[in-house]
């Protein structure tokens, strides 16, 4: 088939492309140009590269248009954020025989009222990106029971991997946790550590990803959960971090009032972002629909994120890594 992939070179994208290709499948890579794939692998020697910028398209109007010519027979859309622009892509997208897959993300499921969520209990979204992202979903499951297009939606959890920063024990993205625990260093955590966080490897997304295009007739109008098998809480999590530095974690927990006062406030709103959530979803429908099996646990993929981190020299430890 002919494949379509918008936002080719991110993270995602990175790692699906050339899985298609090796798939056998056309591959049309939409980016703007500004950045090279996060891996270097030969198959993009054989991908139509297009530039384009998303953002201004939707604003002019053209975007929907210029993917309709391309002549997909699957648009994979990594970049949509707004259900206006996934409504006027549907259209563009109508009667063509497309099957339109959309990224969405776990963050359509509001705060954890239990454990695991799945796609049927998930709670009702929470914030202004997880509202969209859920709008979007339910936009495209509506075309897809009127017949009108082929949609299917997954809905990563928290994506990590070689060449990304991955969300830390602490919930953000802050590089002094991973000094604190490399040194063995005191950590301060909110709660008592129970919160709960969903990671994902970048390249088990693509997985799925590309499973849904092989799955085009049998997963439309669907949605899935795309996470690792498991998840870690903060006090595992920070355990295990420390361990790759062969240390011992020493947790010192404060009220999330506290933690407010003593954390960088960008930091620790997106602390309370994901802890405040405290996912744990499962993966039953993506395995059983899909064929979905994750490459990766919830510890492999973060410790692939901080291994090259550290070893790009971006990150900033007090000792070697151990693992």
């Amino acid at each position: 088939m002919r494949v379509v992939v918008i936002g080719g070179t991110g993270h995602i994208g990175s790692f699906l492309v050339p899985r298609l290709v090796r798939a056998g499948h056309e591959v049309v890579s939409l980016s703007r140009g500004t950045a090279t794939p996060y891996v270097d692998q030969p198959e993009w020697e054989h991908v139509e590269q297009v530039v384009v910028d998303r953002e201004m398209g939707d604003g002019d109007g053209t975007f929907p248009s210029r993917i309709g010519r391309l002549g997909a027979d699957t648009v994979i859309d990594l970049l949509c954020f707004t259900p206006a622009s996934a409504a006027a892509l549907i259209r563009q997208l109508r009667g063509r025989g497309v099957h339109l897959i959309t990224c969405g993300s776990v963050w359509r499921a509001g705060p954890s009222v239990g454990a695991p969520i799945t796609e049927d209990t998930a709670p009702p979204p929470a914030g202004e990106y997880g509202t969209a992202k859920d709008a979007i979903a339910r936009l495209l499951a509506a075309e897809s029971q009127a017949g009108e297009l082929l949609t299917t939606s997954l809905h990563p959890g928290h994506i990590s991997g070689p060449g990304w920063a991955p969300v830390g024990p602490t919930g953000n993205v802050d590089p002094t946790v991973w000094w604190a625990l490399s040194a063995g260093e005191p950590l301060t955590i909110p709660g008592i550590g129970a919160e709960t966080m969903v990671h994902v490897h970048a390249d088990d997304v693509a997985q799925a990803f590309a499973l849904a295009v092989a799955a085009r007739e049998t997963v439309s109008g669907e949605d899935f959960f795309v996470t690792a098998a498991d998840a870690l809480n903060v006090r595992g999590y920070a355990e295990l971090g420390a361990s790759w530095f062969g240390r011992t974690a020493t947790l010192e927990t404060v009220t999330w009032p506290q933690f407010w006062e003593l954390t960088d406030t960008d930091h620790a709103q997106a602390s309370w972002e994901h802890l405040w959530r405290s996912h744990v979803c499962s993966i039953d429908k993506a395995r059983r629909m899909l064929g979905y099996t994750p490459e990766y646990t919830a510890g492999e993929t973060v410790l692939a994120a901080v291994r090259a981190w550290v070893d790009s020299g971006g990150l900033a430890v007090a000792g070697p890594m151990v693992v």
